[in-house]
């Protein structure tokens, strides 16, 4: 599984090696495997949102598995304290000393939960982690091991019990998708089948974290022409000034959505960003950073019919 990738074609062959095995486990929603995928080659956090029991857990937990990587889960609940999370400094009588013991978060992939079922308190301790990959406890940093990512779920802001992820959070999540209901066919597949649990236990790893860096890189060498830094460019100015949204889209923003667009380009076997590749990857990149403005799906059709294509 060390192998390296060579190239943009074997790395797109990976890609979709990879997606053809979450596709078994996840049934009837290739564009939501495709773009968490392509946030995870981005080097992205992901966050997962939508109703109880329609596989947010399960797509977490198959990418974990199907891309090699160690990972942890925690499940987020009202009392979660941010040391359950990073761990804690214990004083050893025998060596007259305090050892710190890492908690959870110290794994390659973090499956945090529905994460909007804890506190503000213990969501912000996440902060340091999803930009840095380290954490810092009674004044020392830990660096978290590479590569990290968070994939996180969450249930609707209107349910009972949760609390809202603030900007400041959200930004830090390259992408935020929904997986929806499964239609009629996926849903009889499910019903019939075999309970995806057990099927996850079945799962080979693919890729392992060396393979990994290697697709990775080879994102970042996907090109990026003029045209296409000048549409991005374009679609943050015009996002600032839209009715309704108070601030718009961060130069960070720009920069994540130029990083999607790249992994979306590569699983597509190209070695160069093309305007479709952005307007694919844009909703979900843009449309929780736009969300507390309002409707953030309305907002980026909006922004994508103000933007003409030059």
């Amino acid at each position: 599984m060390t192998d390296i990738v060579p190239d943009i074609k074997a790395a797109s062959q990976l890609s979709h090696q990879i997606l053809d095995q979450l596709g078994q486990i996840v049934l009837g929603k290739p564009q939501a495997l495709r773009l968490s995928l392509a946030c995870l080659l981005a080097r992205g956090h992901l966050l997962i949102e939508d109703q109880p029991g329609v596989g947010k857990t399960t797509l977490a937990h198959a990418l974990a598995v199907t891309l090699g990587l160690k990972f942890q889960r925690v499940q987020f609940t009202s009392d979660l304290l941010p040391a359950d999370l990073l761990g804690v400094s214990i004083f050893d009588a025998r060596e007259q000393l305090f050892r710190f013991h890492p908690g959870p978060i110290f794994s390659q992939v973090l499956l945090a939960d529905e994460i909007n079922r804890t506190t503000p308190k213990t969501q912000s301790a996440l902060l340091e982690a999803m930009e840095e990959r380290q954490v810092t406890v009674d004044g020392k940093p830990h660096p978290l091991p590479a590569p990290f990512f968070v994939i996180a779920t969450q249930n609707p802001s209107h349910q009972i019990g949760t609390f809202p992820l603030p900007e400041s959070q959200l930004d830090r999540f390259l992408m935020r998708i929904s997986l929806g209901l499964p239609d009629a066919a996926a849903e009889r597949a499910l019903l019939a089948g075999q309970d995806r649990r057990e099927l996850l236990a079945l799962l080979k790893a693919l890729t392992d974290a060396t393979t990994l860096n290697t697709l990775q890189m080879a994102c970042s060498s996907v090109h990026v022409g003029e045209r296409i830094l000048d549409y991005v460019q374009a679609l943050l100015a015009a996002s600032r000034s839209m009715s309704g949204v108070a601030q718009g889209l961060s130069p960070r923003s720009g920069i994540g959505l130029l990083a999607a667009s790249r992994a979306w380009a590569l699983i597509a076997g190209r070695d160069h960003v093309r305007p479709e590749d952005v307007q694919a990857v844009l909703p979900c990149v843009a449309g929780h950073r736009l969300h507390n403005a309002g409707h953030g799906e309305t907002l980026v059709r909006q922004l994508i019919e103000a933007v003409p294509l030059n």
